[in-house]
């Protein structure tokens, strides 16, 4: 009887022990590891980089600006799940593939709007792909801007093709090299391939000189100070007009202000090696300005203060930041109360700056409700949330009092609307 109890006991361990190891084989296989996504922080654009439309690239091209084959699979995946293009820059920034950093590299380079509302109010121009079309064999070396644009590439692609062309030092060399280029797809180049005269390999003694790029210019270098050279000081400098307000807006939103270093400088894609080899003598980097005496804040207006003036006051990054995002919503503020309001500010610190500085309103824009246009409703603060009744209501009756009466909202809340009603 005994023995006969052991055997049960044995068999309930037995099957209890089955029980727990499908369970884990089980839940082992819920698990599944995620690759981790690894954002690129470093500079890392090519120096021949010119104005491109994303939805043109392919794997190849993305990876030539610098993204991870994962990026890459990231990039291309996020653009099937929104439809098959990026409507604006906005909408590729919000791509979890693109850092911070990257889409600060590239924005000046994108064609695109920057929202989608640009791109459907007509304000951004419509760059259609066309097809491209060769029926000869021809030498790319010898083509001028005109030829790439009547083969079917839009004008900026030919720039940028013959730019390519001149940083390689005037020819494209091979077919392996006519391949690189970045503004032509591998599709296109498929197509173009057995019409190319070139040889197919680069000769091993081939050295790409980028100072056969850099086009020498009669310049007078003077002393200048990065940190006080505006886009037209850099253009003064020899810099394009994209190049100049590059570097305004590296110093300005990815420095926060200021060149520290020499090293600072030198980093700006922009500035090739060479460039800054003859700025070097000229830089003289000030650092030692006594930021708070600088600027006489009861003359600026609390509608136009900049970034960099609000921490020269002494706000920190993330309160001058949150001033500048909400008032840029409001279209500018109309009283004081309102920068007082703003979440995630030094109230102290504000109220100091509000006491002693101006506020100007009246380019801040207002309209009645029968009147204000649809994209103004729904992306202000104050009515974005009653957009869609506004609307609505409008349609029906044309007097501002009927339409707040019937939207009933809080006391509170209607008295923020009438701010910016007429």
């Amino acid at each position: 009887m005994m023995r006969k109890n052991d055997y049960r006991k044995l068999a309930l361990m037995g099957i209890l022990m089955i029980v727990l190891l499908a369970f884990q084989n089980y839940t082992g296989r819920e698990k599944e590891i995620f690759p981790e996504v690894r954002f690129i922080t470093e500079t890392s654009v090519p120096l021949n980089l010119t104005d491109f439309d994303p939805n043109e690239l392919d794997a190849k091209q993305w990876e030539h600006l610098g993204f991870s084959e994962k990026q890459v699979a990231t990039l291309l995946n996020y653009k099937k799940i929104i439809g098959g293009q990026f409507s604006s820059k906005a909408q590729f920034k919000k791509c979890y593939a693109v850092s911070r950093e990257k889409f600060a590299e590239l924005e000046s380079y994108l064609l695109l709007p920057e929202t989608a509302k640009d791109h459907s109010s007509g304000k951004f121009k419509n760059y259609e792909k066309k097809e491209i079309i060769v029926s000869r064999k021809f030498n790319p070396d010898g083509l001028s801007t005109a030829d790439w644009v009547n083969m079917g590439f839009s004008e900026r692609q030919a720039e940028a093709i013959l730019k390519y062309k001149n940083y390689l030092g005037g020819s494209f060399v091979s077919k392996e090299k006519f391949k690189e280029c970045f503004i032509i797809s591998s599709e296109n180049y498929n197509k173009l391939e057995p019409y190319v005269l070139l040889p197919e390999k680069t000769p091993n003694d081939f050295k790409n000189s980028t100072k056969s790029y850099t086009v020498k210019s009669n310049i007078q270098y003077r002393n200048f100070d990065p940190n006080t050279t505006d886009s037209e000081g850099w253009k003064d400098l020899g810099f394009s007009e994209r190049q100049a307000q590059t570097i305004v807006n590296y110093r300005d939103k990815n420095l926060r202000g200021s060149f520290k270093t020499l090293e600072d400088l030198q980093k700006c894609f922009v500035i090739s090696s060479e460039k800054f080899q003859e700025l070097k003598p000229y830089i003289k980097l000030n650092l030692t300005v006594d930021k708070k005496q600088e600027t006489d804040f009861s003359k600026i207006d609390l509608n136009t203060i900049t970034f960099k003036q609000l921490l020269e006051f002494g706000l920190d990054e993330k309160s001058a930041g949150s001033m500048i995002g909400f008032r840029k919503k409001l279209r500018g503020f109309v009283n004081k109360q309102q920068i007082l309001d703003t979440y995630n500010i030094d109230k102290d610190l504000v109220q100091k700056l509000i006491s002693m500085a101006p506020l100007d309103v009246s380019n801040v824009p207002k309209y009645a409700l029968t009147e204000a246009p649809e994209e103004w409703l729904k992306d202000h603060p104050y009515f974005k949330y009653s957009a869609d009744k506004i609307i609505f209501y409008r349609t029906t009756y044309h007097d501002d009092k009927k339409i707040l009466k019937l939207l009933k909202l809080k006391p509170e809340y209607e008295e923020r609307m009438k701010l910016y009603l007429k």
